[in-house]
């Protein structure tokens, strides 16, 4: 059958159109500001051979995820919101969630990796700045981080289903959580398992996993940075362990955006899961992309932070742009 023509989102001039605007004006934002910031760290990784590190490494890594994942799916969901249509169909309908809980498996296994690497690196600052890691090493944890988050994502391609409503203002296609029953028995049977213990979860090690251990890890490694500026000597000492604070600080920082940005996603999925019937459909659905734009915001302001408070990365990205 033929395709129904797309509305235009930005007329005539109302309600509705001064929403397009915002969307897109917002959405425009955070893109710019994704691109340059992720962009900028993962150049003063580059660049500089003093950020070489485990830690360094694993915030590249996370910039180049968080880069993949604004250029993938913030055009589709911004298709979506304005057309009500999707890009690329029952493709982009599983995809975009798939990358969306992969990229939190992604900060949450990044987040436990650096707080490992932090704490490793308070109990002794000066063998932590002698020892030297090979890249095959670092590409061993990186990938781990990587494919672990792929791997533990892939049962969203299986539960959801592209369908289209339509009304008064033309057809408006909606990505469900909806099992295929075209699907093979041994397929069938892990969506339907996944699908009743998703939101317990998400929530588990999405979301309380990276908080809790970031709080415990980043009190040890507190104490361990107490003790250990106690016995500093010398002023290299002294000056590596206002930067393991500084990454310290960097590392909480990144946890409080982190689970900042995940609360509307959880209380979409509670929603969904126990309040479907009694809140209204255009609710859940704006919970829902705000759910998406905060994700994107946290993919967009991790790099503007680690920037900010980090100085041998400012510093690093400074360089890069005066060589530039």
């Amino acid at each position: 059958s033929r395709r129904r023509p797309l509305k235009n989102p930005f007329y005539p001039l109302g309600a509705e159109a001064a929403g397009a605007y915002a969307v897109t004006l917002v959405s425009a934002v955070l893109f710019g500001v994704g691109v340059v910031g992720n962009v900028s760290v993962m150049c003063a990784v580059c660049h500089d051979f003093r950020l070489r590190s485990v830690s360094s490494s694993l915030l590249a890594s996370l910039a180049l995820w968080d880069l993949g994942v604004l250029f993938l799916c913030l055009p589709l969901v911004l298709f979506h919101q304005l057309t009500g249509a999707w890009l690329l169909g029952p493709l982009s309908c599983r995809i975009v969630p798939y990358l969306e809980v992969a990229s939190l498996g992604v900060t949450t296994f990044t987040l436990c990796a650096l707080c490992i690497d932090r704490f490793r690196a308070a109990t002794n600052v000066q063998l932590y700045y002698e020892m030297t890691e090979n890249w095959a090493s670092t590409s061993a944890k990186l990938a781990v981080i990587w494919v672990g988050a792929m791997l533990l994502a892939l049962p969203e391609l299986l539960i959801r289903q592209l369908l289209a409503d339509a009304g008064e203002a033309g057809v408006h296609e909606r990505c469900l959580i909806r099992i295929s029953t075209q699907l093979p028995d041994t397929l069938y049977v892990l969506g339907l398992t996944y699908d009743s213990a998703r939101l317990w979860w998400c929530f588990g090690c999405y979301f309380c996993l990276p908080t809790l251990f970031t709080i415990v890890s980043s009190l040890l490694t507190a104490r361990k940075m107490r003790g250990g500026a106690e016995r500093a000597r010398g002023r290299a000492s002294r000056k590596q362990m206002q930067l393991e604070s500084q990454m310290n600080c960097v590392v909480v920082a990144l946890a409080i955006l982190y689970g900042f940005c995940t609360v509307p996603e959880n209380l979409c999925n509670m929603l969904g899961a126990y309040m479907a019937a009694s809140v209204a459909p255009p609710t859940l659905r704006l919970l829902q992309l705000l759910s998406q734009l905060l994700l994107f915001c946290k993919a967009a302001a991790a790099p503007v932070l680690l920037l900010s408070l980090c100085r041998p990365f400012s510093r690093a990205f400074l360089d890069c742009c005066c060589c530039c």
